[in-house]
């Protein structure tokens, strides 16, 4: 599961970019720690190329206020919450990482490096009343990760974003990917 990551726009000149990019589009992503729920920078499909916009993390649950921010790469397809949104409507999270709890509830924070490193996270959304809410796709940890959680986000490399948001048969065959491995800081 990833419940938190951050999009740092001051530390980071890619994720800059992508900010602005979404700025100048006429959203105002949340920078910072990210929660659940917020309002958060997406890569999408657009009319001849992607396109930032904002979409708030989490599809709406089944009781009243929950929300469902992950999909399982192995089942996202079989799920019907998930299944028609991967198939046709796939976007990226830009991040500068992102955090898990080990289960003694020690927060870390997972990147390339020690720096705020631009991290791409596979992700999907639906469009409801309320507008577009989107999830993050969950894989099985590769050994960077399995001492801290036993998920972790599916990480795209740069290149790898138009064919993900595009290339559907490039999207089902991503989802058995290894993962790279990521460095954990103990964070506050």
């Amino acid at each position: 599961m990833c419940g938190r990551f951050m999009f740092e726009p001051n530390e980071n000149e890619e994720i800059k970019r992508i900010y602005q990019l979404a700025v100048d589009n006429g959203y105002e992503p949340k920078t910072g720690e990210i929660f659940p729920t917020d309002k958060t920078a997406i890569v999408s499909a657009g009319d001849n190329q992607v396109q930032v916009v904002t979409m708030k993390w989490g599809f709406p649950g089944f009781k009243q206020g929950q929300s469902i921010i992950n999909a399982r790469s192995e089942t996202v397809m079989q799920k019907t919450m998930f299944a028609e949104s991967f198939m046709n409507r796939r976007c990226v999270y830009p991040t500068t990482g992102f955090f898990e709890w080990s289960q003694d509830k020690v927060k870390h924070r997972f990147n390339y490096g020690s720096n705020p490193e631009t991290l791409y996270i596979a992700g999907c959304y639906k469009v409801f009343d309320d507008g577009p809410h989107s999830v993050l796709l969950t894989t099985a940890p590769n050994e960077s990760m399995i001492k801290i959680h036993d998920r972790m986000p599916l990480i795209l490399q740069k290149n790898q974003i138009k064919r993900w948001i595009y290339d559907q048969q490039f999207a089902i065959d991503f989802l058995n990917s290894s993962m790279p491995m990521l460095t954990a800081v103990k964070s506050e």
